[in-house]
């Protein structure tokens, strides 16, 4: 079973006072420790989530509203490509889901963006693949034209 385990300095009279939901949009830490014995999210849970599609998005918050700067940054390059729908999961909703998506991909940060069932990083790579021009080519692979593309050739035939 998880256990709630503070970090020093904060006692359990402020956590009830708070709420977790308070704890968690104010940035205070709290840290709830992974189950070893039975985990309810196992590698072949994170692997069906992953596997056969061709984009999936694991970050803290939604598209619409981004719970940090991070993940606002992957959602905006995904949109700057035409990306607006994709499999997409906040992993501030559950900390057992965070610690083994974790766990799973082998990356300790979010978000984590996958392409045909590969990591293929966090918002510094996708950030370099986009300035490189390497992202259009990814997209492409799995059967995304990206909208940057057809602004361009608007633009040349201008």
């Amino acid at each position: 079973m998880a256990s709630l385990r503070l970090l020093p300095g904060l006692g359990a009279r402020s956590l009830a006072a708070f709420g977790r939901q308070q704890w968690r949009g104010c940035g205070v830490r709290w840290v709830r420790r992974y189950s070893e014995g039975n985990p309810k999210y196992t590698h072949e849970y994170f692997e069906g989530l992953v596997k056969g599609k061709p984009l999936v998005l694991f970050m803290k918050g939604e598209p619409s509203s981004p719970m940090c700067g991070f993940s606002r940054l992957v959602v905006q390059i995904l949109h700057m490509h035409g990306l607006l729908d994709y499999p997409h999961y906040d992993v501030l909703e559950d900390v057992e889901f965070k610690e083994g998506m974790k766990k799973f991909s082998n990356w300790p940060t979010f978000p984590q963006v996958y392409m045909n069932g590969e990591l293929v990083g966090g918002a510094d790579i996708m950030l370099q693949m986009h300035q490189s021009g390497e992202l259009v080519t990814e997209l492409e692979n799995i059967g995304h034209r990206s909208a940057l593309l057809d602004k361009k050739s608007q633009s040349d035939q201008s």
